[in-house]
């Protein structure tokens, strides 16, 4: 598509272009085609429509040389929203690129989170030149959030917030919200708060606009609230938000002082990145993420594929001590892989239940052990179900009534192998504070392709199919 076919034609408006035509594979191309050229000049027309969270997908589409080139030719529409919106890798490559005031005037213009978010990961250098350019008020507040724990309530707070005393009126509310300019504009409750600045209650807007002006604030708010730690877990703070349906939330200090609030749109992206990182670590892919660098790709992987390599010689040391069985009864190293692989299905099944049931703190300390008898029972099920099935096959296959029966018996083992395995694994990970996501899959899979092995190679042998 040529420079032409993406500017507005007469009757068109430019929102019925952003539409219709941003991030298409024909968009992007006449963008790259604009930075190569050097014709920033067009590269700006084209992306100038473009909504920030579009921009910043714009820079993940475009090749990684291409992203410094773009940055240069639109510096005026790279701004806060543009980089709180942009994903984490590629948001480092810029900013590196950039001087640290220029960094430190877009973190100017960002609530306190998306500024942190931009701020934590530089080089501890580069980061105290960006403070250093800030403003006191603003520096103070940054330097405060990194003091606390990454993937805290600390870190995903924002300070801007409206609290007012227990003691004014409707009206003295209104006035103050009218009378300061600096105030924030986004924000859906009011906090009330005791003289010691200590949270005791909330005020929505919706009330605040419909109750006379003489009336208390303490007469209309509402007192129960869920109020969260500052050093709170992000995903604990997700739950939280989850369970209770909020929009907002108070964050207080240690001495319960309000702090901070974190409001539902911060959520819904840690809901996401939380349930993405889950899915992965149980692959052991690490964060999955296609604009991570190669580097760090491939040492991850590759540390669990090391893991992996430890597990399956194990598994295979296993079946060495029944070679003289398999040599003497060939059919023994036909089937085995098929008990072995069925084991490592509905261990995963079990394992995938039981992490995510410990991540949004379904399975506690009073139900694990129900837990337990669960799984064994449905693994006795699925065990029974294929373990006639596989021996129905097995003795149709080879007309081996005991070949059956082995195959048989080892499918029930290995099942419940899978089901006792795929909960106390992880659940004993989280007990000595080891993300189950992360380490259990490849225990698991160890468990079921040993316990696989040598229950149907034992079974035969102690039933003398290799004599």
């Amino acid at each position: 598509m040529s420079e032409t076919d993406l500017s507005p034609v007469e009757g068109e408006t430019t929102q019925q272009l952003d539409e219709d035509d941003r991030l298409k594979p024909e968009f992007v191309r006449a963008v790259t085609d604009a930075v190569e050229a050097g014709d920033a000049d067009a590269a700006h027309a084209l992306v100038e429509p473009l909504h920030p969270a579009d921009i910043a997908d714009l820079f993940e589409l475009i090749p990684q040389e291409d992203r410094a080139s773009l940055a240069k030719a639109i510096p005026d529409l790279l701004d806060g929203d543009v980089f709180a919106e942009m994903n984490d890798y590629v948001r480092e490559d810029l900013i590196d690129a950039l001087e640290p005031h220029e960094v430190a005037d877009i973190a100017s213009e960002l609530d306190t989170d998306d500024a942190v978010a931009i701020i934590e990961d530089m080089e501890p250098e580069d980061q105290r030149e960006v403070l250093r350019a800030l403003d006191p008020d603003d520096r103070a507040a940054i330097e405060e959030a990194l003091s606390y724990p990454e993937e805290s309530a600390g870190r995903l707070m924002q300070r801007e917030l409206i609290a007012v005393p227990e003691h004014w009126t409707v009206g003295d509310a209104i006035d103050y919200l009218r009378g300061h300019e600096e105030l924030t504009t986004d924000f859906w409750e009011i906090f009330v708060v005791d003289p010691g600045h200590k949270p005791v209650g909330t005020c929505q807007l919706s009330w605040v606009l419909r109750t006379p002006t003489g009336v208390a604030i303490g007469d209309v708010m509402k007192r129960e609230q869920t109020l969260i730690p500052v050093d709170m877990d992000q995903e604990e703070v997700a739950l939280r938000f989850q369970k209770y349906a909020l929009i907002s939330a108070a964050v207080v200090d240690g001495v319960g002082r309000l702090v901070g609030m974190i409001t539902v749109d911060d959520i819904v992206h840690i809901i996401q990145q939380e349930a993405g990182e889950d899915v992965l670590r149980l692959s052991g892919a690490g964060d999955g993420d296609i604009n991570e660098p190669i580097r760090l790709t491939v040492g991850t992987r590759l540390t669990w594929l090391v893991v992996n390599l430890g597990t399956a010689i194990l598994a295979a040391s296993v079946v060495g001590l029944f070679q003289g069985e398999i040599a003497r009864f060939a059919l023994l190293a036909v089937l085995m892989p098929i008990v072995s692989g069925m084991g490592g299905n509905a261990g995963t099944q079990t394992l995938a239940v039981v992490v995510r049931a410990i991540a949004t703190n379904q399975l506690t300390d009073s139900n694990t052990r129900w837990m337990i008898l669960r799984e064994l029972r449905i693994a006795a099920a699925n065990g029974a179900s294929l373990g006639v099935l596989i021996g129905l096959g097995t003795f149709i296959a080879f007309a081996n009534r005991d070949l059956s029966i082995v195959i048989a018996m080892a499918m029930v083992i290995n099942n419940l192998i899978a089901g006792l395995s795929g909960v106390v694994i992880p659940v004993t990970l989280d007990r000595f504070r080891i993300d189950p996501a992360v380490s259990s899959a490849v225990f698991v899979t160890m468990m079921t392709d040993v316990m696989g092995f040598f229950s149907f190679l034992g079974l035969a042998t102690l039933w003398g199919l290799g004599a």
